[in-house]
């Protein structure tokens, strides 16, 4: 057992001189982390965003339900009533005309106080929830089948638009992150390939005197990984003190709206984990690639 943990720090050790040794190489390397995980953790924070704000829209988005002008009294209160026994319906809330045309003064002035009492063009309506997003559509079109109900809407048009390019920027935004991985590996992996072969010497004398592939392959191994994690600094400290600029100079004017970014609290830690150990990942993998051809006799 001691031997072992010897032997690992020694590896350990070999890494960081052959790091050291090949300045140049080694940055290259390092650089090629460094320019990917900038990329990914970029890309992550727009994903993750999107992904909330389109989750807040979809929570947010209700039915508004129109009562035909010459309804009675008593027909409304049966619409609602309706509304309330519809499938996937959540909760269901009563919007008189009246109210409607008073948060219209409230919000757009006085201009809109010629259209008091029986000059009101307003309907009586009811604001309906679903029970989950994807239900919106199936409560609309259920409560347009409604006596008396002169039209459903659910802002259609906008909602669609939103889920749609929730939907692309995480599809594209996978398929970016794992082409840039791909491109990464196959940085490091040559550039470590340049790395052995300037060592190919040094391994071939390890196997004559017997040194197995394990052993020879560990300080290599090691050395990706050390080249991963030293990648990962830079992506890392841009993502916490970044991303707070970010989120205060766009936050501000989002919240008008009733929405907000994903806090740095939340976002930051999520990011810099997958980033480090992205890093390390690329980083090995692309070292045992490169030292699979060198290892076959």
């Amino acid at each position: 057992m001691g031997t072992m943990i010897r032997t690992f720090f020694r590896h350990i050790w070999e890494s960081i001189k052959s790091i050291k040794r090949n300045g140049w190489m080694s940055f290259a390397s390092i650089s090629a982390v460094t320019i990917t995980l900038l990329l990914v953790g970029v890309f992550l924070a727009v994903v993750l965003n999107v992904t909330k704000l389109a989750e807040d829209i979809a929570n947010n988005v209700n039915v508004t339900v129109f009562v035909e002008t010459s309804t009675e009294e008593a027909d409304v209160d049966k619409v609602g009533k309706e509304l309330e026994e519809l499938s996937h319906v959540d909760k269901v809330k009563f919007s008189s005309r009246d109210e409607q045309l008073q948060n219209l003064i409230k919000t757009y002035g006085d201009a809109f106080n010629l259209f008091d009492g029986d000059n009101n063009p307003l309907r009586d309506a009811y604001i309906v929830s679903a029970d989950s997003p994807d239900k919106v559509k199936d409560v609309q079109k259920q409560a347009e089948k409604i006596p008396n109900v002169e039209q459903a809407d659910y802002g259609g048009d906008f909602s669609d638009k939103v889920f749609k390019i929730s939907d692309g920027v995480r599809k594209w935004g996978l398929v970016g992150t794992i082409v840039l991985l791909f491109v990464a590996i196959f940085l490091i992996s040559n550039t470590i390939r340049i790395t052995i072969m300037t060592r190919k010497r040094e391994i071939q004398i390890m196997r004559l005197v017997g040194a197995k592939n394990g052993y020879i392959r560990w300080p290599f191994f090691l050395e990706g990984a050390w080249v991963g994690l030293l990648g990962a600094i830079i992506p890392t400290l841009a993502m916490i003190f970044g991303y707070e600029k970010v989120f205060t100079i766009f936050n501000r004017d989002l919240m008008k709206t009733g929405y907000s970014l994903m806090a740095p609290a939340d976002l930051v830690p999520q990011v810099i984990i997958v980033m480090i150990v992205m890093g390390v990942i690329i980083g090995s993998v692309g070292s045992i690639l490169s030292m699979r051809r060198f290892l076959k006799i």
